[in-house]
């Protein structure tokens, strides 16, 4: 294997990100259990929703054409033979002439194409006064306005938010079919590395990339399971990376993938399997490695947090995507920019920014640090065709 990375554009990285990975199969989940999931077959209304003609103020159901040229000074009048309680079914017709007081949400008797609201009405015994003329279908929602029988209410690949829950509820689907949760796996290695809980000695580092890769896999959808710190020896490595690549949909491992007599994690994926990408011109992120054992796709991050973090969103992203046959969907917000960023031509960069009104403020930290992870607010790319950006350029932010 080469001791020098040749490294290709991020489009191409994307490209063989969704050429290796694998389809998710669907399953069904109770409607509750649906929020936050890939929808994974079109979903269809069984039946006309709503199902009734409906009044949508407190009034009297109406013949428009009864009320025609009332006003104040000349009130329509109309003889008012009944009133209907909410959840009321059988409900006799209405002749012209005649009126019926509805309230917010009551079914419309047979006939009746309008409701007069009740602020512009006056009951008078057996009689009621219209001061307000209506015309068919005003302050009335009818049968089928929301979706019809038959109709197509949400495409597969649908991210599934809480109003979703609500309209499939709405529509009748107890339960829903989706696509299920990538279970991925979480890998980090090095000598340096000591659990979250130890104090660190000289020369070691508290594991940072598996709580960052917990947060992200969670976020994302995905199930994580976390293979614990694995020191740099190649059999307890590879013992790792084969359990990890049996029992899971995708592999994570931060760590060795720089070029490095140290780091095996290039060699061991190639043995069981094939290195597609080992280089990325991509800043961070240049030595992230890209590949597969079996079916399962495994990426090998880099040490630093910062640097995987822009890994994930930069490809990851495109890979669980890919992964759950949906659309990756970035938050986006434009913004100025404060500062010259340089960057070279031929290299896609993404530099932390800070917020700060309408204006993105670079946070030109070491990779190898934290804390721009937390006073960041996203990210700002530069495309491989630029040498950099220029302040006052509007630019779009990533959100994290």
């Amino acid at each position: 294997m080469s001791l020098f990375l040749d490294l290709v554009p991020v489009k191409e990285a994307v490209r063989v990100l969704q050429t290796c990975a694998p389809g998710l199969p669907a399953e069904t989940v109770p409607l509750p259990e649906a929020l936050g999931r890939i929808l994974a077959a079109p979903v269809t209304a069984r039946e006309d929703t709503p199902g009734f003609s409906r009044s949508v103020v407190d009034g009297y159901a109406v013949y428009a054409a009864d009320t025609t040229g009332a006003g104040e000074a000349i009130p329509a009048m109309l003889a008012i033979t009944g009133r209907i309680g909410m959840g009321e079914g059988d409900i006799p017709p209405l002749s012209r002439g005649e009126c019926m007081y509805v309230p917010t949400g009551a079914i419309l008797p047979p006939g009746a194409d309008a409701v007069a609201m009740i602020e512009y009405s006056e009951e008078m015994g057996r009689e009621v006064l219209v001061r307000r003329a209506v015309a068919p279908g005003e302050n009335v929602t009818l049968r089928g306005d929301d979706f019809h029988a038959g109709e197509e209410v949400f495409e597969p690949g649908r991210y599934l938010s809480p109003r979703d829950l609500g309209v499939l509820g709405g529509i009748g689907y107890g339960t829903v079919p989706v696509i299920r949760q990538p279970k991925v796996g979480i890998i980090s290695t090095g000598n340096e590395l000591v659990p979250v809980e130890q104090v660190p000695g000289p020369g070691e580092i508290r594991d940072v990339n598996t709580y960052l890769c917990y947060g992200y896999v969670c976020e994302r959808g995905g199930t994580p399971e976390i293979f614990g710190i694995v020191p740099d020896e190649r059999e307890a490595l590879e013992e790792a990376v084969r359990r990890a690549a049996r029992s899971c949909d995708l592999v994570l491992i931060s760590g060795g993938s720089s070029k490095g007599e140290r780091d095996m994690c290039a060699a061991i994926i190639e043995e069981m399997g094939t290195v597609h990408i080992h280089g990325i011109a991509l800043a961070p992120g240049k030595p992230t490695i890209i590949g597969t054992i079996g079916t399962t796709p495994v990426i090998g991050l880099p040490g630093h947090p910062a640097s995987s973090y822009v890994v994930l969103i930069a490809l990851v992203d495109e890979l669980i995507g890919a992964m759950t046959s949906s659309a990756v969907h970035h938050r986006i917000r434009k913004a100025t920019l404060t500062t010259n960023i340089s960057s070279a031509r031929g290299r896609e960069d993404y530099v932390r920014v800070r917020l700060e009104g309408d204006d993105a403020v670079p946070l030109f930290g070491k990779s190898g640090l934290t804390n721009t992870l937390i006073y960041s607010t996203g990210l700002v790319r530069v495309p491989e065709s630029r040498e950099g950006l220029e302040r006052g350029e509007e630019v779009e932010v990533i959100l994290w």
